[in-house]
């Protein structure tokens, strides 16, 4: 008896063992609970928007529009900018922290809103419920005597109701009735559109990207990597999978406001574009600010214009080491604009210039200046270097820039040697250094390049947001019953009718006068509210 008991001692706190070494669920589905609850997805929607706002007080990075935003701010603020890049400031979207808190809002809103709109889909689809059992305690309560017949004052009261636009349900001695089901349609449409627009915003952020370039008049762009004066891919990007496409900027229309106040405004901005999309046949589009070139969801927006001087620069030994335009950059409105032209192979030595194009020159007492945006009196103003442009180190360099650390600009006399030239006038360079031939002038145009798969996809999902919250919040759900009940007299009925709303508002009136009015008919006097405590 004693092996017995011991046993089943022994079995006892086996089983005790390993239930406790069995792993408890409750905490992971009281985490879940909690994650996927309403005030959990707002607080991380509130956290979210505050976690985004230092993207737009510190320059980021991968940004195409000025990719150089975030080493000026580290040269203008050295001590400051090491600790904001430690905390991930230059990289607010891609930053771990930022993205944990999207991946939890994610997935908060999808387990918070897939319940909730099977439960408002099945309340869209659910017949009215039957009557309570007290009428007069509810909204517009109204009774009163008839003789009429049960099954007449039943089909009246559900056809009238079926012309007023309520769902209806009718029994031998009751009418129910709903309205408002649009409510929970536009609160459908609000919670799903939500989950549809943070899905749309995450797909644009992980697999799209942004780009800019800037293409002379008669030059040809393929959309490839190389060709990019700025890319920023997403974390996602497959850069060898951009659209097959290339474009030829034909001509770069531009008019300008001639005269009264708003003198040398932009009037009209137009980039003519033969491009091909694939193995496709060319085909002739003309970009604007407002309208794009799109191709399979990859936009090219104009964004930009400015001045190309077309230029022949001769060597010492009097051979063309360069011709062709040179993009200046606009430094105001008079597209007033600085550049540099690089010659490389020239020989002896290689060749820079540096300085400004002025497109309509004049003289004032400040100096040369730009009257005119447009090009009417076209001058180019050069100083010029030779020594090694640093092409041999491998290290990229700006065709906007130069670096002057082993140049030597040229003297004449000892000072600066600078010269203005007009279209088809010649820069001699002393101890023939070399020439340069100002030949004439082009134009060039500035494309951002956009590639978000989501926009669209979010756009909808914003209009439906709204249009869902618009119609959850005007429209009012209620209900309506009619009972029948038998009275001492002898084919006489009580007749009970009442209302209820859902949205915690009191049911227009004229729904149940005139449904009263209906069954009494044009005829018969309408009966009193009855008071709901009598």
């Amino acid at each position: 008896m004693t092996d017995v008991k011991t046993k089943a001692t022994a079995t006892e706190a086996t089983q005790a063992g390993m239930a406790q070494a069995q792993p408890s669920w409750g905490w992971l589905r009281w985490a879940w609970r909690n994650l996927t609850s309403m005030r959990t997805a707002v607080i991380l929607l509130a956290l979210l928007a505050l976690a985004a706002i230092p993207g737009s007080l510190f320059p980021q990075r991968n940004v195409a529009s000025d990719p150089a935003a975030v080493i000026q701010y580290t040269q203008e603020h050295p001590r400051l900018a090491p600790w904001l890049d430690r905390l991930g400031m230059f990289d607010v979207y891609a930053s771990p922290w930022f993205a944990a808190i999207y991946v939890l809002l994610l997935v908060s809103m999808t387990g918070c809103v897939l319940p909730r709109s099977r439960r408002l889909w099945q309340s869209v689809r659910s017949a009215p419920p039957p009557a309570p059992r007290n009428l007069a305690r509810l909204e517009g309560h109204r009774t009163w005597e008839t003789t009429r017949e049960p099954a007449e004052i039943i089909a009246t009261a559900a056809a009238h109701l079926r012309r007023k636009g309520f769902r209806v349900v009718a029994a031998t001695d009751e009418v129910r009735a709903e309205r408002g089901y649009l409510r929970e349609v536009g609160n459908l449409a609000f919670h799903l559109s939500l989950l549809v627009l943070l899905v749309g915003i995450a797909a644009g952020k992980l697999i799209g990207f942004e780009g800019r370039v800037a293409v002379t008049e008669g030059a040809t762009f393929a959309n490839d990597l190389s060709q990019y004066d700025a890319f920023s891919p997403s974390a996602w990007t497959d850069v060898n999978d951009l659209e097959p496409l290339s474009f030829r900027l034909e001509e770069f229309d531009v008019s300008y406001q001639t005269s009264g106040p708003n003198l040398g405004q932009p009037t009209e901005f137009a980039a003519r574009l033969a491009y091909r999309a694939g193995s496709g046949e060319e085909q002739t589009v003309t970009v604007e600010p407002n309208h794009p070139l799109d191709v399979n969801e990859t936009k090219f927006f104009l964004t930009g214009n400015g001045y190309a001087p077309i230029v022949t620069v001769r060597d010492g030994r009097g051979k063309a080491v360069f011709t062709g335009p040179v993009q200046f950059l606009p430094l105001d409105t008079s597209y007033a604009s600085d550049g540099v032209i690089k010659a490389p192979d020239a020989q002896p030595t290689q060749l820079a210039f540096e300085g400004f194009f002025l497109p309509t020159a004049d003289v004032g007492p400040q100096g040369p200046y730009s009257m005119f945006p447009d090009a009417l009196n076209p001058q180019l103003f050069l100083t010029a270097y030779t020594g090694d442009l640093g092409f041999g180190d491998g290290v990229p360099q700006s065709v906007y820039t130069l670096d002057k650390d082993e140049l030597t600009q040229v003297r004449r006399n000892g000072q600066p040697f600078s010269q203005a030239l007009s279209v088809g006038e010649t820069m001699r360079l002393p101890g023939n250094q070399g020439t340069l031939t100002f030949d004439g002038v082009s134009r060039f145009a500035n494309f951002q390049i956009a590639y978000d798969p989501g926009k669209e996809i979010t756009l909808v999902a914003a209009i439906v947001l709204l249009l869902g919250l618009t119609a959850s919040l005007a429209i009012r759900r209620r209900r309506l019953w009619l009972r029948l009940r038998p009275t001492d007299e002898e084919r006489g009925s009580l007749v009970e009718v009442a209302g209820y709303s859902l949205t915690r508002r009191e049911p227009p009136p004229n729904e149940i006068e005139s449904l009263v009015a209906a069954l009494h008919g044009p005829h018969h006097s309408t009966p009193a509210a009855k008071d709901a405590s009598g």
